[in-house]
C-alpha cells in the first residue's frame, strides 16, 4: 500500500510548499530555541519522567496516563498492533481520514472499515477532531459516543491547536473514554522533529490498564531523541502555548487571502475550521509542473477524494509564487496545451 504525505519528497524541499499542514507563521521560537539547544550526546531519559509529568500537568491527568510515541504515525502503528492482538477484529475510520490508520489496518492484517461500511464487529475505532483532509469540527454519532468505551478508542487531536473557528464537540467525559492522540510538531512549525504523545482513558468497559501496559511493552526503548524530549518540555509551556494561540490571527488572515486569490481564479472550496483546506482546480492541471516550479500541493486522491487538493495558509511570498504558477498552469490548458493526471506524491 502506497504512503503519500505532503512536505518533503524525491525532489526535496519545495520552495513553496501548500501541500503541509504545519504551522506557517512558525518555527516557534522558544520551542526552536530550546531544540537547537538539546544535548545530542546523552540519552533521553527512556521512562520520559520530565516530559511526562509536564505534559500531565499541561492536561490535568496523572503521568501514567500520558503514553510518550515516536511520533503519530509510530502510535497509530503500535496500537494498531497491540489491539489487534488483544481483542481481534476490524478497525472502524472516518471515511475521508489520515492514510496512516488505514496502513497500519493493513499492515497489521486486520479488516478496514470506512465510514459507515458494513461489516465484522470493529475493535479499534479511529476518529479525528478536527479532521483530515477537511479539517472539519467533527461531531460523533450518538451511537458512536454511547459505545466509545466498549473497545479502544482513538481520538486524533492533532490539528486541535491549529482549530482557528469553533469548537469541539467532544465533551471532557468522552476524551476520558478514549485515547487522545496529540503531535505538536505541527502546530510548533517543527515537523522535522518527531516526538508525540497520546492521554489514556480514565475508565472503559475493556482493560484499560492492560492495554496501556501492552502499548509499553511494545514500545521502543529510547522512543523520543534529545530534540523529541525537549520539543515535548517547551510543548507544555505557558508562554508556547500563548504562541500558538497568538498565531491563529497570522494564519487566518494569510488563509483568507488565500482563499479570495483561488476564488478568483475559479477554484471550487470547502470551508474548514482550520489553516488548511480543500479545493477543486477549475480544469485538470498538471501538478508536476507546477512543482518544477517549487510550488507543492496535496493531491487529495489518497484520501478518496480525486480531482481535489489539501492547501494550507502560506505566507504573502507564497502565495505569489503559486499565483504566478497557477495562472500559468490556467493559461496553458485554456489553449489545451497542457493537461495531465492529477495524482502526485507530495
Amino acid at each position: 500500500m502506497r504512503r503519500v504525505h505532503g512536505g518533503a519528497d524525491a525532489q526535496g524541499v519545495a520552495r513553496w510548499d501548500f501541500s503541509t499542514c504545519s504551522n506557517a507563521a512558525g518555527p516557534a521560537p522558544l520551542a526552536l530555541a530550546a531544540v537547537q539547544a538539546a544535548d545530542p550526546t546523552r540519552y533521553p531519559d527512556p521512562a520520559s519522567t520530565a516530559v511526562r509529568a509536564a505534559l500531565a500537568a499541561l492536561h490535568g491527568v496523572a503521568p501514567a496516563r500520558v503514553l510518550i510515541a515516536a511520533s503519530a504515525s509510530e502510535f497509530i502503528q503500535r496500537i494498531t498492533a497491540v489491539t489487534g492482538r488483544l481483542w481481534p477484529g476490524a478497525v472502524r475510520v472516518p471515511r475521508h481520514a489520515y492514510g496512516d490508520y488505514a496502513h497500519a489496518t493493513h499492515a497489521w492484517g486486520r479488516v478496514l472499515l470506512q465510514g459507515e461500511e458494513q461489516g465484522a464487529p470493529a475493535t479499534l475505532i479511529w476518529h479525528a477532531d478536527p479532521g483530515s483532509p477537511c479539517g472539519e469540527n467533527t461531531v460523533p454519532a450518538i451511537a458512536d459516543a454511547v459505545a466509545l468505551a466498549d473497545y479502544p478508542t482513538v481520538l486524533d487531536a492533532v490539528y486541535a491547536p491549529l482549530r482557528l473557528s469553533g469548537s469541539s464537540s467532544w465533551t471532557a467525559a468522552m476524551r476520558d473514554a478514549v485515547f487522545v492522540l496529540h503531535s505538536p510538531n505541527k502546530a510548533l512549525g517543527l515537523t522535522g522533529v518527531r516526538g508525540a504523545y497520546a492521554i489514556a482513558p480514565a475508565h472503559a468497559a475493556y482493560g484499560v490498564q492492560a492495554c496501556c501496559a501492552a502499548l509499553d511493552a511494545a514500545a521502543p526503548s529510547w522512543p523520543l531523541s534529545a530534540q523529541g524530549e525537549t520539543m515535548l518540555l517547551a510543548w507544555a509551556r505557558p508562554d508556547v502555548q500563548c504562541w500558538v494561540q497568538d498565531s491563529h490571527t497570522q494564519l487566518a488572515a494569510w488563509k483568507r487571502d488565500l482563499q479570495a486569490g483561488l476564488t478568483a481564479r475559479g477554484f471550487t472550496l470547502r470551508e474548514s475550521a482550520t489553516h488548511f483546506f480543500l479545493v477543486r482546480p477549475p480544469r485538470a492541471l498538471d501538478t508536476f509542473r507546477l512543482r518544477a516550479a517549487g510550488v507543492a500541493l496535496r493531491d487529495a486522491t489518497s484520501f478518496g477524494l480525486p480531482g481535489w487538493w489539501r492547501v494550507s495558509a502560506q505566507p504573502p511570498a507564497a502565495q505569489q509564487a503559486l499565483w504566478a504558477a497557477l495562472d500559468a498552469a490556467l493559461a496553458r490548458t485554456a489553449s489545451g496545451s497542457d493537461v495531465r493526471g492529477q495524482e502526485q506524491a507530495s
